[in-house]
Parts: C-alpha cells; sequence; structure tokens
C-alpha cells in the first residue's frame, strides 16, 4: 500500500510555529507529510496499467497463451528455544518477508525440537509430513524459517519434491528486488554470491564429469588435471565476488569522502535505524520533506538518504536514512552492507525507531540493538522513538512506556508527537563545544554566515562597529572568531 503524496513546500521547520505553537495540532503545519515532496512516488507512479487491459489473453489460437501467477509457498519452522508467541512472531514476520517477494502464503507449520534435525531440518517423519501437506495444497516452494546448510537443502528438496529455499535466501531476493543505485545493486549481489558460494550443486552427472563444451572440447581455463563443473562455477563465482568487493572499496571511499566533508563542517549527524517497516522512511520525510519512497513493505529502504534539517534554535544538522533490519539478519547482508551501515556507526545520534503496532516491539529493539552491536554502533547515543502510536492497542504503549522511559512516541502518519520529537534532538543533539562573544565587522559578514549555518546563536546586536554576536560555535570557527574578541 503506498501511502498518499500531499507534500508541503517548506524546507524547514518553521520555527515561529515551533516556538509559539500550544497544541501539537498547531505544529503540524510546521512539518511535511509523511511521504515528503513524494518524489520517489511520483517516479515509481510513473508507469501505470492501462484500464480494460488485462496480462491474460482471449485469443489463443494463434498465440501462446500466458498467465502471471504468484509463487504458492508453504512455510515451516523450528521451535527451537523462547516462548510459542515468539515462535508464532518469527512465522507472521516469514509470511510477511515471503508476501514481499511476491508469493501467496498456503500454509505454515511450527515443529518443536531441542534443535534442527542435521539431515532434513525437520526431522524424516516431519519431511514426509510436510511433503502431504504439498502436495494437498498444490505448492510449489518450500521455505524454512532458518538458514539450511547445503546437505539439508539437498535432501529436504529430495522429500518434497519442490523448491526449498530458507530465510536467508528469500531475504536476499527481497534486497534484489529493492536495490536501485548502483552500490545497492552490488551489494546484493555480493551477498548472494556469498550465499550461494558454499551451495553449489551438479545435477546427474554434471558434478562429477571435467567441464567441457559442445564437440568435446574443453573451455579455455579449464583445461588441466580434470577440474570440474562444480570447480569452475566456483571458480568464477570468486572472481566476481572480488571484482565487486574492489568496486564496493570504491564506492566506500566515495561516501567516506561525503562523511568527511560533513565532519569538516561540524554539522551533527543523526542516523535513523530499526526494524524493517518501522516507518522510518515516513518520519525522515515529515521532518524533512526528503520525499523518499514510503511503502507498506518489507525492505522498500535499501539506500541510504542524507537530508539536512534545523532545530528551532538555528542549529544544522543531518538525517540519514538506512536499511532495516529483522531478527536473525542474514551476516552476509550486514558483510556486504558494511559501509552502507557505517552511516551509523558514525552518527553522532541515533533515531532508534519502533513500530509499536507490531506483534512482538520488544523483540524488535532487541533485534535491532544485536545488529547496531554487529557493526560497532552499540555505544551512539541512542533515542527510541516510538512509532505508530494511532495504530497502537493502549496496553502495549504503556508497557513500552516501562521498557523504555525515554522514549518518544509519535506517529509519522498523523503527526503527533512530533514536537515532543523535535525537543528531544535539540537536547540530544551535541551542540558546539565553545562558547565566546565577538564583535565582527560588517566586511566580514561570511563569519556571522558561518555562525548561524553552523553554530548556536545566543545573542545578536548590531552596533555601529560591526555585529555584536554571543554564540556556541566549533573550534576551528572559534579560532578565526578570536581576533574580533571584544
Amino acid at each position: 500500500m503506498t501511502l498518499p503524496a500531499d507534500a508541503l513546500t517548506a524546507s524547514t521547520f518553521d520555527r515561529s510555529l515551533i516556538e509559539h505553537a500550544d497544541s501539537d495540532s498547531a505544529y503540524l503545519s510546521g512539518f511535511y507529510d509523511d511521504s515528503g515532496d513524494g518524489f520517489d512516488l511520483e517516479e515509481r507512479a510513473a508507469l501505470r496499467r492501462v484500464p480494460g487491459l488485462a496480462t491474460e489473453l482471449d485469443d489463443v489460437t494463434e498465440v501462446e497463451y500466458r498467465q502471471l501467477r504468484l509463487e504458492q509457498v508453504v512455510l515451516i519452522g523450528v521451535w527451537t528455544s523462547g516462548s510459542l508467541r515468539s515462535a508464532e512472531a518469527s512465522m507472521t514476520e516469514l509470511a510477511a518477508l515471503a508476501t514481499t517477494a511476491g508469493s501467496v502464503v498456503l500454509d505454515a507449520l511450527v515443529q518443536r525440537r531441542d534443535r534442527p534435525d542435521a539431515a532434513t531440518f525437520v526431522g524424516s517423519g516431519k519431511a514426509r509430513e510436510l511433503a502431504d501437506v504439498v502436495t494437498a495444497t498444490g505448492a510449489d516452494t518450500v521455505i524454512c524459517d532458518g538458514e539450511l546448510t547445503p546437505g539439508q537443502l539437498r535432501q529436504l528438496e529430495e522429500v518434497v519434491k519442490v523448491k526449498v529455499i530458507d530465510r536467508t535466501a528469500l531475504i536476499l531476493d527481497i534486497f534484489a528486488q529493492h536495490a536501485t543505485s548502483r552500490e545497492g545493486k552490488a551489494q546484493v549481489e555480493l551477498a548472494q554470491l556469498q550465499y550461494m558460494l558454499p551451495r553449489l550443486r551438479g545435477w546427474g552427472e554434471s558434478m562429477s564429469r571435467a567441464a567441457a563444451s559442445g564437440g568435446g572440447r574443453t573451455p579455455i581455463g579449464t583445461r588441466g588435471p580434470g577440474e570440474t563443473k562444480i570447480e569452475t562455477d566456483r571458480r568464477r563465482l570468486r572472481a566476481r565476488m572480488a571484482r565487486l568487493r574492489r568496486e564496493l572499496a570504491g564506492m566506500a571511499t566515495v561516501r567516506e569522502t561525503k562523511r568527511s566533508a560533513r565532519r569538516r563542517g561540524e554539522v551533527p549527524a543523526v542516523a535513523i535505524a530499526g526494524y524493517t517497516n518501522a516507518g522510518k522512511s515516513s518520519l525522515l520525510n515529515r521532518l524533512t520533506g526528503a520525499g523518499v519512497l514510503v511503502e507498506d513493505a518489507l525492505f522498500a529502504t535499501l539506500d541510504p538518504t542524507v537530508r539536512r534539517a534545523t532545530l528551532p534554535d538555528g542549529r544544522a544538522f543531518t538525517l540519514t536514512d538506512t536499511v532495516g533490519f529483522v531478527r536473525h539478519l542474514p551476516h552476509q547482508i550486514v558483510e556486504a552492507f558494511r559501509s552502507t551501515l557505517e552511516e551509523v556507526a558514525d552518527a553522532d545520534l541515533i533515531l532508534h525507531v519502533v513500530d509499536g503496532s507490531a506483534p512482538d516491539p520488544a523483540g524488535q529493539i532487541s533485534a535491532v540493538r544485536e545488529v547496531l552491536n554487529d557493526i560497532d554502533a552499540g555505544d551512539v547515543t541512542e533515542l527510541i522513538v516510538v512509532n505508530k502510536v494511532d495504530a497502537t492497542e493502549p496496553t502495549v504503549l504503556a508497557g513500552l512506556r516501562q521498557l523504555a522511559p525515554d522514549a518518544v512516541f509519535v506517529s509519522a502518519r498523523t503527526g503527533e508527537g512530533l514536537t515532543a520529537l523535535v525537543d528531544a534532538l535539540s537536547a540530544r543533539v551535541p551542540h558546539p563545544d565553545v562558547e565566546m562573544k565577538a564583535l565582527v565587522p560588517y566586511t566580514r559578514g561570511d563569519l556571522v554566515s558561518r555562525v548561524h549555518a553552523h553554530g548556536e546563536l545566543l545573542e545578536l546586536e548590531h552596533t555601529a562597529d560591526g555585529t555584536l554576536l554571543l554564540a556556541r560555535v566549533s573550534p576551528s570557527l572559534a579560532a578565526e572568531l578570536h581576533t574580533f574578541q571584544p
């Protein structure tokens, strides 16, 4: 579901409204719509289906009949620890992932075991029962809630007689669908190759037969002591992975250069992190009018978006929207997206967005913090923002207030609580280090402009000799203002 795109035109927070409003409703005119300016939505909607036309052909006498059909899937999970509620929440999330990937979930099964079966993940007896369910429902794919070993994947497929994929492969498929930038596509491809490499398997005799082309002639590069087809495939995958790593290293250098430029400008950085589909992009649009894509889908955002915003006291900062997290986020994704996730690790403040209406918001908080620790962002100052309060039960909100007493409760869709979020940002975003007074001559208006842009102006007075100001500024700017101290 795509959210509406009614955009406002202001470029920053309306200071007069923020300073003088008495209620949340008055603040709303100082913020954007939850879709921002809707630029990405506009682009997404540029190609529309023509009314009255369908994908199925009426006349099949002279042309081949084709029909678009979504994959029919059955979900299977192994419940090894925790409560039944957490196991069901994991399966519900798997169903949402499967739907996002473009499939129809026909049935979902959970088995209670101490540990997954080493051979077929669910055990030989349950695998045969699963095969019966697949036959009865007409499913063509089985999705397992966990990461399968190559052996488990092969043996389970032999029993159920349909394609079997695991949670990791499913998430990688969704990432491949949603990647749009050159860097995002390269990151996803690298993660997929890392996943595929140990799972290469041939069919029939192709595993043991030396690679050869038609006519019995061996392709260049595969001659020698009898390189098998799977060895050739592995070598090609490794070569492609090495090339992708080199490309991503160059892109990471560009990203680091941009971050360094922002740091030289002494602009505080705020990163928006959180569970997938928690409303991070909607929140970014509300605060900055970024116009990034907002969809009711998992992993709708893969490419980070950086936007500049201004606090009521005039301090500027950057807001970065990042890829969402899930439970058991594949390590291939964390590794491939490390350069992107560094935006979070290098931030001065993390806005940890939580979906209050989710089945297990507390579990989401734990999952996100686990990933933050993996990317060395566990020590960054964190502000929890509970989103979608308009769709959350009061009892759940009460529990979250006990779990996170300092959290801010908002609704990016309705605008509720955004004023409290701006107040919290004003308190948490780092202030410039040096407070000083300076009488800047009118010939150095550039310094006054830099104080406005990068500092915190406390007092301002125009005198006959120049601009008298009291401000908090960075050490580098303070050094330039030092000669103008009265």
